[in-house]
């Protein structure tokens, strides 16, 4: 499974594979999209998100990021869902970065999940791990257009980045 997850902006009052385990990838994504994740902050919070998927017994193959959105690469559990999984994902790792990256870190409400095929993780994987690269001359909202695209899925612009 393949997830995005984008941190929340901070507010302005100051705080603001088994045949059943599917590979999926998503980036969750910082809540108004602020550049949260510092390069000095990065490491620790992609190590602890792959240690909290591992925890739920959703291993993680591949985590990166840039400083304001994440990519995930791991194997979906039969025994958890995805909703569940992404829910004590950022639960747990929103805890660990009031504390170690910003006290106004959250992540937004959404996230964005696909499928990945066996074929495409070794792909995924290596997409995921030079986000520095990709997002040099691609930015995020452009990104996540073309995954969409890509996937056959319809968007509405102002639900995805209102």
């Amino acid at each position: 499974m393949s997830l995005v997850l984008h941190p929340e902006r901070v507010r302005h009052e100051g705080v603001a594979h088994a045949p059943i385990a599917r590979p999926a990838r998503g980036p969750p994504r910082l809540q108004h999209q602020e550049p949260l994740i510092g390069a000095d902050a990065r490491p620790g919070l992609l190590a602890y998100l792959a240690g909290a998927l591992n925890a739920i017994r959703d291993p993680a193959l591949e985590v990166g990021g840039v400083a304001d959105h994440v990519h995930i690469l791991f194997l979906l559990s039969k025994n958890v869902a995805l909703s569940a999984a992404v829910e004590e994902l950022k639960k747990e790792s929103s805890k660990w970065a009031k504390l170690r990256v910003h006290p106004g870190f959250y992540w937004q409400g959404g996230y964005g999940a696909f499928s990945v095929s066996a074929s495409n993780e070794e792909k995924v994987a290596a997409y995921i791990a030079n986000q520095e690269q990709h997002h040099a001359t691609m930015a995020f909202e452009d990104e996540l257009r073309e995954l969409l695209r890509r996937h056959k899925t319809e968007w509405q612009e102002d639900y995805l980045f209102g």
